[in-house]
């Protein structure tokens, strides 16, 4: 067993300590932003950890989700799974089982306590560490996995607090130690066509990106002592702005170079009336029921508009209450035209075979002409893999690839400070009329020189 510094696990304690006050709160207005604290490492734009033949995995959390990121990363070549933790044993011992009944070696159990983690972590036989708990612990596992010595790789989002952002993007400075927020989106296959056709240039300049997750989730207030439900449904009497902003934007992000020649300087945001979740409330529980005992303050739909630098402008919206089909927007205009999802479509001045003043809803010549290489590559067994279409295989053989590759991964703490960070933001931009509030900059200034997320080649 590798030992871990006592006093940095003593500090990331208090981290998660204070991170559960925090984000047990709604975020009051008048709660400073720090726009660039003190540097205590060096930037990790680029980081490239030293290649391993086989990426030794750990588990902290395997429930839905998590099961899920476990049947995945079990298929992929060089990917060993060492030890899994989680606080129920009925799926802990069904992970355990799976990887069992498919000719895995057994891992290694850790159970017990919210705690039982920092156990795992102290073992020397792991090299990352993949994260899928609820949200408030995402930011003090993530800061525990660095700081004994391995990679952090987070589900969504990154943390919850603008302050959780910055000891997380510290940490990965101090540590060297990568902390990917895993964006599943950021590998959907019409995503990675339209990254290919911006950096071929067939949208022009760009000029605006509209992201969004509209996904109604009424449903999961139904389940009250496992499950999603049973914690995310309290978040919409906790916070009223952006909940979940990072599925939409994480693409258009990309799609504009954003940490990466361009980034974002300020938003302002607003919130409709919170009425669909008191109404369902009502509906479906006893009025004695705890459903019905919460005061649901998240308005219904959440619209927060981004500057950039560039001058470019993000609209990005949240909606999980009202009956309406499933959305991501992934809207991305520039000089020469338009690329729209949900569904598909794209509207150029040059190139498309409509005028711009129809849309083009045939997706088969363009997937033809400009399916991304890694869809052209593992599209197929991604798809045969599963996870929303085949993107969560494809997210983690990505991951995986650069590990044994020496390559840099295509997202960094950075951006998923970026993305996350939207969140608490939006809400104090609600709570004070929709006023302008700058966006950090947690590349303290390195974003002016890092270089684009590239078009890939495997």
């Amino acid at each position: 067993m590798k030992p871990i510094n006592r006093r940095d696990f003593l500090k990331a304690a208090g981290v998660a300590a204070a991170a559960s006050v925090v984000s047990g709160c709604a975020q009051r207005a008048s709660q400073p932003v720090p726009i660039s604290p003190s540097k205590q490492g060096k930037s990790v734009i680029g980081l490239i950890a030293p290649k391993m033949d086989i990426v030794r995995v750990g588990f902290i959390g395997v429930g839905e989700r998590g099961f899920g990121h476990v049947k995945r990363m079990s298929h992929i070549e060089g990917a060993q799974i060492v030890a899994i933790c989680d606080t129920n044993d009925a799926v802990l011992e069904q992970s355990a089982a799976f990887l069992k009944e498919n000719g895995h070696t057994a891992p290694a159990l850790y159970r017990g306590s919210d705690r039982a983690y920092q156990d795992m972590l102290h073992r020397d036989d792991i090299d990352i560490v993949i994260i899928s708990t609820p949200w408030q612990w995402h930011a003090p596992m993530a800061i525990d996995t660095m700081n004994s010595g391995k990679h952090a790789f987070v589900e969504v989002p990154l943390a919850l607090t603008v302050e959780e952002m910055w000891q997380l993007v510290d940490t990965a400075e101090r540590t060297q130690k990568n902390c990917m927020m895993m964006e599943n989106v950021n590998y959907g296959r019409d995503e990675l066509m339209v990254l290919n056709m911006v950096r071929q240039g067939l949208f022009g300049e760009l000029l605006h990106g509209e992201a969004a997750y509209i996904h109604e989730l009424r449903w999961q207030m139904k389940e009250i002592e496992h499950k999603t439900g049973s914690w995310r449904t309290a978040w919409h009497a906790k916070r009223n702005g952006n909940l979940y902003p990072t599925h939409g934007l994480g693409p258009v992000s990309q799609y504009m170079n954003i940490n990466r020649g361009d980034r974002f300087d300020y938003l302002t945001s607003m919130s409709s009336p919170a009425l669909g979740r008191a109404l369902y409330a009502k509906k479906e529980f006893p009025a004695d029921h705890q459903r019905n005992q919460l005061k649901y303050i998240a308005g219904d739909m959440n619209t927060t508009l981004i500057k950039t630098i560039k001058g470019r402008s993000i609209m990005v919206q949240h909606d999980t209450t009202t009956p309406r089909p499933y959305s991501r927007h992934n809207l991305i205009q520039g000089t020469n035209g338009v690329f729209a999802g949900f569904p598909n479509r794209i509207a150029l001045e040059n190139g498309s075979s409509k005028t711009y003043h129809e849309w083009d809803h045939d997706m088969e010549p363009w997937y033809k002409n400009y399916d991304h290489p890694l869809w052209v590559k593992m599209g197929e067994e991604a798809q045969r893999n599963g996870g929303h279409g085949g993107m969560d295989f494809l997210m983690f053989w990505r991951m995986i690839y650069c590990l044994r590759n020496g390559e840099a991964l295509d997202q960094d703490v950075y951006d998923g400070a970026a993305w996350s960070v939207i969140s608490p933001l939006s809400a104090q931009s609600v709570a004070n009329r929709s006023e302008s509030i700058t966006i950090p900059d947690f590349t303290r200034g390195a974003w002016q020189n890092a270089q684009p997320l590239g078009i890939v080649k495997v």
